[in-house]
């Protein structure tokens, strides 16, 4: 109780020191933000936050949560200066909320499996939302991986998923022969629907293993990143460059890159913001 005491009494000092900047007299430029300036703030710092929790250490998931956290408090005193809603509201419905989804803690008391609990969480918004569809509220301004992968938890939720990853990989390999025989055919409209399928496919054999696609490909993403770099710099040591070397001796440089476990790996920079 102690911990949660002294962050109370932390984040009230956070909401008045965002009070102050955007009061009379105070921070020129946080005066002048809108709205909508703020939220792609937020957006880029929850990007930053899964960037650190994935991959940084404990200092940068530390500094990034609070980045996040900030921006929260940021677009709620937009609110509150609207007179729409305060803070204090914004808290007191997720705490409603979170004690109303949880009645097997908070209320009678009852053994749950992870999966059970995650059935009644998703049964209780259809219900508390009066939604028609279980698919109904998914963001459709998510990235497509992420979106396709709520798609695939939202359905799980209610019983429709495969009962393994194994199975869903099997999906994968038919969606793949698939798009091979489209490629053959050189249908394009053909082609664009069964990569589409594929890449479905794959996001489902993610979720099933506890993976979120969105995340494990943004590591995907900055390995080849790392690799490609190092390439540029064993090439530039021969005197060579990119463009100027056959597929073949790329595929040498790019081996002998993967190869290379100790390459040194740069920390990546932010880019310019309100950190």
């Amino acid at each position: 109780m102690r911990a949660a005491t002294e962050a109370g009494g932390r984040f009230r000092q956070l909401v008045e020191i965002i009070a102050r900047l955007r009061s009379p007299g105070g921070c020129p430029w946080d005066r002048a933000r809108s709205r909508r300036d703020i939220l792609n703030y937020f957006l880029e710092e929850v990007y930053e936050a899964v960037e650190a929790i994935s991959s940084g250490p404990p200092e940068a998931a530390r500094e990034e949560l609070g980045d996040v956290l900030m921006e929260v408090v940021f677009l709620a005193r937009f609110y509150e200066e609207e007179g729409l809603f305060t803070l204090a509201d914004v808290l007191e419905g997720i705490n409603r909320k979170m004690v109303e989804r949880h009645p097997h803690v908070f209320g009678e008391k009852s053994r749950l499996s992870p999966e059970a609990v995650l059935a009644g969480w998703q049964k209780n918004k259809l219900s508390e939302k009066k939604r028609r569809s279980i698919l109904d509220g998914l963001p459709a301004s998510a990235p497509s991986l992420v979106y396709a992968y709520m798609l695939g938890q939202r359905a799980a939720a209610h019983g429709f998923d495969w009962p393994e990853a194994l199975s869903a990989l099997e999906k994968v390999k038919e969606e793949v022969a698939e798009l091979e025989k489209s490629l053959k055919e050189k249908r394009r409209k053909r082609i664009a629907e069964e990569l589409g399928d594929t890449l479905f496919s794959l996001v489902n054999v993610s979720r099933l293993l506890g993976y979120n696609p969105e995340i494990v490909l943004r590591q995907a993403g900055r390995k080849f990143e790392r690799r490609f770099r190092q390439l540029e710099k064993e090439l530039k040591k021969r005197g060579r460059k990119v463009e100027e070397c056959s597929p073949d001796e790329l595929d040498r440089v790019w081996e002998k890159v993967k190869k290379n476990k100790t390459a040194v790996r740069k920390s990546n920079k932010k880019k310019p913001g309100r950190d």
